[in-house]
């Protein structure tokens, strides 16, 4: 089966020198701009794990895959209860592309305009059928402040200590938070990097999660 192309397509066609500059650049100033606004010695943790939320937010996505650059964005709506979870994924216009339903039996995903895709493991599904790793089952615990890390032990985010290394290779920076001084601090704006998923390489995910409403 031939994988569709990327899912929310804002697809550069520059040469990867140039765009890579202009990638390191851009994130050199966020970093220091994050620095500059996000900065806390909050040891305050996240709240209890919630097995039923309803999350909404919006996306980006950078990797290199066959000596190109590929970069995307879109929103998200993400719903979650006991034993399932759905996901719906849109352009940057609104417009429905794909949506996601995972369940302890299997995982089916849906893009516009064809029939769906099931399989065992969602992550998979997603990098076969979107051309790049959607770590769904990550999510999960990421959205919350939640990761299990290389040592599969559950780690819990606060503002003071907000990095971790999780053990199936992405590194999570929860970089900026609703109220970063709440007693129970809710994530804003998450980075997840992994180095290689497949034949991706430097995977670049930034996730704004809306405030609850």
């Amino acid at each position: 089966m031939r994988p569709a192309g990327p899912l929310l397509l804002t697809k550069s066609t520059m040469p990867i020198t140039r765009r890579l500059s202009l990638l390191a650049a851009s994130a050199a100033f966020l970093a220091l701009a994050g620095c500059a606004t996000t900065a806390s010695t909050n040891v305050a943790t996240v709240g209890a794990y919630r097995d039923s939320v309803d999350l909404s937010g919006r996306l980006s996505v950078n990797y290199q895959k066959d000596g190109k650059v590929e970069s995307l964005t879109g929103n998200f709506d993400w719903t979650q209860r006991p034993g399932r979870v759905d996901v719906t994924l849109a352009n940057p216009l609104g417009q429905t592309m794909a949506t996601i339903a995972v369940t302890p039996q299997s995982a089916t995903l849906t893009q516009a305009g064809r029939a769906p895709l099931s399989a065992d493991n969602i992550d998979s599904l997603t990098q076969r059928t979107l051309g790049w790793p959607l770590p769904v089952s990550g999510l999960r615990d990421w959205l919350q402040g939640y990761a299990v890390d290389a040592q599969g032990q559950r780690f819990t985010a606060s503002p003071a200590n907000n990095t971790v290394v999780t053990r199936d290779g992405w590194r999570l920076r929860f970089v900026e938070w609703q109220d970063a001084n709440a007693a129970q601090p809710t994530p804003r704006l998450i980075h997840a990097d992994r180095a290689a998923a497949g034949d991706i390489q430097d995977l670049a995910i930034r996730i704004v999660v809306n405030p609850a409403s």
